[in-house]
C-alpha cells in the first residue's frame, strides 16, 4: 500500500504539470510573486528544486530500503515547505533539525558553493562509511561547513542545547570568547507538533521565556513542523496555536498558504528574532504523506479519504500550481527541473549504495571517546601563573594559609575552581544556587564574587535546562562546569548527557563537541539530613552512558587534582566528564577518632608537573606495605575501608591495602593487577546498590576472565531506596559489614 501511495502521489504532480497552461504574463527572474512580496520568481524556482531533492530522497530511501540497500525511511515528505527557513537563514545560524528537515537542508546548503547535499543524504541512507558527517554511524541530518550539528531521533530533546547556544551568544561577546558567529545570529530548531508536548520540549520553551523575562537575549526560532498527527496519534486541531500563541516572552507566527504567503511569515519572524532577541516561535503548517516511516502501515488508522485528502494537501504541486499561475514558472519549467532532479537522485542512490560501510568495531568506536593522556596533562599544567594566582587568592595562597593548610573536601575544591577559573578564561559555572548561594554545601561561594555574573550564575530549578545550556554554550567556545544539586536529580535529565551530549562526537565523527565537566553533588552517608532524593547511591544510568567519563574522589586533595584531570580532558579531548561529589564527605575532618583530623588534606598547588591532574588509572594506594586481602573501593568506602583495616589489624593482626579506583568510567581494572598479585585476594567495597551499576561487577569479572587463583568478594549497599534518618544503617554498605567480609576471605 505504500508503495502505491508514493506513486500515487508522484504521478499527481506529473499529471498536473502535462496538463497545466501557462499563466498569460510570466514573470520576470527577480519580480516578486505577489506584490508587497519577498519571494522572487528565481528564488522560488529555486525552492521548488529544493522542495523537489528532497522528496526524490524519500522515494530513493524506500526503494532502496525496498532492494536492501539502506537502512532509513523515516522522510519529509509533506514538510517541504521547510525549505524556505533553510533559505532565509544563513549558513552561520546555527541549526538544530529534527528528522524531516530535509528540504530545509536543500535550501541551505544552496547557499554554499560545492556543497552536495543530495548524495550526501544518500550517502548517509545507506549507513556508508564515506558519509561526510556520521561515516556511516546513523542517518542524520548534519554539516560542519552548513552549521548543522547531527541530532539524534531522541524526542525533542535537543531543543534546550538550542537554548543554551542562543543564551552563550551575548556571553561570548561579555567575556571575550570567540564564538565564530555574527552578533545577529539566529539559532534554528525543528520539531513536530506531537514534540512539543514533550517534557523536553516544554523545558526548552519555559527556558527561553525565563532567560528572556530575566533581560537576556535569547535569538532561538522554535521552527513547529505541524503535520497533525505523532506517528499514529492526532494532534487536537488548533493544539499548537492555542498554546503557544499567547505567551508572553516568546513571538509567536503562523506560517500557512501559499509559498509566497509562507515567506513572507517567516521572514518577518526570522528577521524580528534577529533584531529583537526575543525567542520566536514559528508555527509552519505541513501534512505527513506515505506514514511516518517505511514499516507504517497508515491505514491501520487513516481512512482511504483521509489519506488522499492529505494527499490533495501535497505541498510540492500546491507550490507548482501557484509558481504556474503566478507566471514564476511554465509547466515545461517544472518538469525539466522535476526529470532532472528525479534523475541525479537516483543516479546518486545506485552510487551511494555501493560506497563502502564501517566493517569493524574499532572504525563505529573511533570517535566515540578520543583520549590523549599526554595531550590532557600537558593541558592541565599550562596558563597558570603564579603572580597571577597570588593576585586572584589576596597574596593568601590556600597552599601557604597556616590555619587552614590542612582542609576539607569542600575547601580543597573550592580551591582548585578558582584555580581552574583563573586558568581557563572560558569556563563558565551555573546550576541552581550555585552562585549568589555558593551551593547548598557553600562549595563554589566566593567565585561569581570573584569572576562575576557571566561566568557564575544561577539557572532555574530545571536539570534539562541546566545540561542544555551546557551543550550550547559547549558548541561555541565556553567549556561548562554546570552543577548538578544531588544526584538524585541528574535522573531527571539523563538523556541530555545519554542521547546528546555523549553521543555528538560519535555522530559528527568528531567534527562536533560539546566539552563539559559536570559536578554532581551525591551519594549517601549523610548525617541528620535525606532520604531517598538527598542520599541517592545510584551509579549505574552514568556508568552505563557510552563515552561519558566518571571520577569519584574521596579525599580533599585527590578532589582538586580530579577536577583538574577532568577540566583538562574536556578541554583537550572535547570529552564530556562527570565528577561526582561525596556530599556526606565535604566537612569531614576525622579518620579513625573525633578530632583526629585524619581526613584533612593540603592542598595540592598547581606546580607545572604532569601528575597535577589525576586521570583513570591513576589509583590512590593506602598501606602499600599490606599483603593479606586487597581491598578494591572508591567514595565513602576509602574511609570506611581504611577504618575497617584499622580494627582488622588489631583484631587479627592482618593488614589490609586499601585501592581507591577515583575514576569508574573508563574503570582502569589493569591498575589493579599488581596489588591483586601481592595480596592474593581482593575484596571489593562497593557502596552503591548491589545490582544497580556499581563497580563491583567489573572489578570482579575482570579477575575472573584474567584467570586471578586467589578468593574474590563483594560488599555492597542493599537494593533499596535510602530510608530517612537512622534506618539509613540498615541498608547502607557500613563499616562492620567490611570488616566481617574482610574476615570472612582471610578464613
Amino acid at each position: 500500500m505504500t508503495t502505491n501511495r508514493v506513486a500515487v502521489v508522484e504521478r499527481n504532480l506529473d499529471n498536473y504539470l502535462d496538463s497545466a497552461a501557462p499563466a498569460a504574463h510570466l514573470l520576470g527572474p527577480d519580480e516578486p510573486l505577489r506584490a508587497g512580496s519577498g519571494l522572487t520568481a528565481r528564488k522560488a524556482r529555486e525552492l521548488f528544486e529544493d522542495m523537489l531533492a528532497s522528496r526524490a530522497l524519500d522515494v530513493a530511501a524506500r526503494e532502496l530500503k525496498r532492494t536492501g540497500r539502506s537502512f532509513y525511511t523515516i522522510g519529509s515528505a509533506g514538510h517541504e515547505y521547510n525549505a524556505i527557513v533553510g533559505a532565509l537563514t544563513r549558513t552561520n545560524d546555527p541549526a538544530f533539525l529534527h528528522y524531516r528537515s530535509g528540504a530545509l537542508v536543500q535550501a541551505r546548503a544552496r547557499q554554499m558553493a560545492g556543497a552536495t547535499p543530495v548524495f550526501d543524504t544518500l550517502l548517509s541512507l545507506c549507513a556508508s562509511s564515506d558519509d561526510p558527517i556520521s561515516r556511516g554511524r546513523h542517518k542524520v541530518w548534519g554539516s560542519k561547513p552548513l552549521w548543522i550539528p547531527p541530532q539524534t531521533s531522541t524526542i525533542a530533546s535537543h531543543l534546550p542545547k538550542a537554548v543554551g547556544l542562543a543564551f552563550a551568544l551575548s556571553r561570548g561577546r561579555r567575556t571575550g570568547v570567540e564564538t565564530g558567529l555574527p552578533k545577529d545570529a539566529v539559532v534554528v530548531c525543528s520539531f513536530g507538533d506531537a514534540s512539543a508536548n514533550h517534557a523536553t520540549a516544554q523545558a526548552a520553551f519555559n527556558a527561553a521565556r525565563y532567560v528572556h523575562k530575566r533581560g537576556n537575549p535569547l535569538p532561538v526560532v522554535f521552527l513547529c513542523e505541524d503535520n497533525g498527527i505523532g506517528i499514529s496519534v492526532d494532534t487536537p486541531r488548533g493544539w499548537i496555536e492555542e498554546c503557544y500563541s499567547s505567551q508572553t516572552h516568546l513571538d509567536y507566527t503562523l506560517a500557512q498558504g501559499t509559498l509566497d504567503e509562507v515567506w513572507d511569515a517567516c521572514s518577518a519572524a526570522i528577521e524580528r528574532c534577529r533584531a529583537t532577541k526575543v525567542p520566536a516561535f514559528l508555527h509552519l503548517k505541513t501534512v505527513r504523506l506515505w506514514g511516518h516511516a517505511g514499516s507504517d502501515v497508515e491505514t491501520t488508522y487513516r481512512s482511504n479519504d483521509e489519506i488522499e485528502a492529505i494527499e490533495a494537501s501535497d505541498p510540492l504541486l500546491g507550490a507548482a500550481r501557484h509558481l504556474i499561475a503566478t507566471g514564476a514558472a511554465t509547466p515545461a519549467q517544472l518538469k525539466s527541473i522535476v526529470t532532472h532532479t528525479r534523475a541525479r537522485v537516483m543516479a546518486g542512490a545506485e552510487e551511494a549504495a555501493r560506497r563502502p560501510k564501517l566493517s569493524t568495531r574499532a572504525e563505529v568506536m573511533e570517535t566515540l571517546a578520543p583520549y590523549d593522556e599526554f595531550a590532557i596533562r600537558t593541558r592541565s599544567t599550562q596558563g597558570l601563573k603564579p603572580e597571577a594566582r597570588a593576585e586572584l587568592f589576596g597574596g593568601q595562597l590556600p597552599e601557604t594559609q597556616k590555619s587552614v593548610a590542612r582542609r576539607t573536601m569542600s575547601a580543597q575544591i573550592n580551591a582548585a575552581l578558582h584555580d581552574l577559573f583563573l586558568q581557563y578564561p572560558h569556563t563558565l559555572l551555573f546550576g541552581e544556587d550555585s552562585a549568589k548561594k555558593g551551593g547548598v554545601y557553600g562549595v563554589t561561594q566566593g567565585l561569581q564574587k570573584r569572576f562575576g555574573i557571566t561566568r557564575v550564575f544561577d539557572t532555574l530549578l530545571d536539570e534539562t535546562t541546566i545540561l542544555g545550556i551546557a551543550q550550547g554554550a559547549a558548541h561555541v567556545g565556553f567549556l561548562p562546569m554546570p552543577e548538578i544539586q544531588y544526584l538524585a536529580y541528574i535522573h531527571n535529565a539523563l538523556d541530555q548527557l545519554r542521547g546528546e551530549a555523549c553521543s555528538l562526537q560519535f555522530f559528527s565523527s568528531g567534527q562536533y563537541q560539546n566539552p563539559m565537566v559536570v559536578r554532581i553533588q551525591g551519594l549517601a552517608y549523610q548525617k541528620g539530613f535525606g532520604g531517598h532524593f538527598h542520599n541517592d547511591n545510584s551509579l549505574g544510568a552514568l556508568r552505563d552512558i557510552p563515552g561519558l567519563m566518571l571520577a569519584v574522589p574521596s579525599r580533599g586533595d585527590d578532589a582538586a587534582r580530579i577536577l583538574r584531570g577532568a577540566v583538562a580532558t574536556a578541554e583537550a579531548c572535547g570529552r564530556v566528564v562527570c565528577v561526582l561529589e561525596p556530599i556526606a564527605l565535604y566537612h569531614e575532618k576525622d579518620l579513625y577518632a573525633d578530632g583526629d583530623n585524619g581526613w584533612l588534606c593540603d592542598y595540592p598547588a598547581p606546580s607545572g608537573k604532569l601528575d597535577d591532574a589525576l586521570l583513570p588509572g591513576d589509583v590512590g594506594v593506602h598501606h602499600p606495605e599490606a599483603t593479606d586481602v586487597l581491598v578494591v573501593t572508591y567514595g565513602n568506602g576509602v574511609r570506611l575501608s581504611l577504618r575497617a583495616a584499622k580494627r582488622l589489624e588489631a583484631e587479627l593482626g592482618k593488614r589490609a591495602r586499601v585501592v581507591d579506583l577515583r575514576w569508574l568510567a573508563p574503570l582502569r581494572c589493569d591498575a589493579l593487577d599488581a596489588h591483586a598479585r601481592a595480596c592474593g585476594r581482593v575484596l571489593v567495597v562497593d557502596e552503591a546498590r548491589a545490582t544497580a551499576g556499581g563497580i563491583a561487577d567489573a572489578v570482579i569479572a575482570h579477575f575472573a576472565e584474567h584467570d586471578f587463583q586467589g578468593p574474590l568478594k563483594s560488599a555492597r549497599s542493599a537494593d533499596t531506596y535510602v530510608p530517612l534518618g537512622n534506618a539509613t544503617a540498615c541498608v547502607l554498605l557500613g563499616e562492620d559489614e567490611i570488616l566481617a567480609s574482610m574476615k570472612e576471605i582471610l578464613a
